[in-house]
């Protein structure tokens, strides 16, 4: 059981990573916290989960509830120190940097809902039926949500802008 589920994380850990970093609109800590708490979530529930036919989404959508949920929460444990720990791999490192920091900027002024729409159905390319039910919303929702996140980031940045984003 073990050997299956380390296969498993080793596997899609840094998907799921790059999800979260999006999510998060790149804060890093909190993507690395909502991945160890996806993976933490599916190692205790692995019998029953490694025989569904897509693990692998599973946890994507258990990634957007959990990263939804703690948006909510808006509570936390966590308290600031002076030492600040290793820095974490930047999955979005690659490319232009002003482009990257202007997205997760962007990113940032969406509401968790608007903004997890965005990253499923634009960065990881998911279909809106994938999307609608991942987090668990009709399709119709789903479309309103991306056009209305997707106004929102023309707003922002302006047309071209977003239309360079969406290439990237």
């Amino acid at each position: 059981m073990e050997h299956n589920f380390q296969e498993f994380a080793v596997g899609r850990g840094s998907q799921l990573y790059r999800t979260a970093y999006l999510l998060t609109a790149g804060d890093s800590h909190l993507a690395e916290d909502l991945v160890q708490e996806v993976l933490g979530r599916m190692f205790a529930a692995w019998g029953r989960l490694s025989r569904l036919d897509n693990p692998a989404g599973y946890a994507q959508t258990v990634l957007v509830n959990v990263f939804i949920s703690q948006r909510r929460k808006r509570s936390s444990g966590e308290l600031p120190t002076e030492v600040l720990a290793e820095r974490a791999q930047d999955p979005a490192r690659d490319g232009d940097p002003a482009l990257r920091l202007t997205l997760l900027a962007s990113l940032r002024q969406l509401p968790p809902q608007d903004r997890a729409v965005l990253v499923l159905r634009y960065w990881e390319d998911r279909s809106v039926e994938e999307t609608a039910a991942a987090l668990q919303l009709s399709s119709t929702a789903v479309r309103s949500r991306s056009s209305r996140a997707l106004e929102r980031l023309r707003g922002v940045l302006g047309s071209s802008s977003v239309a360079e984003l969406a290439e990237h």
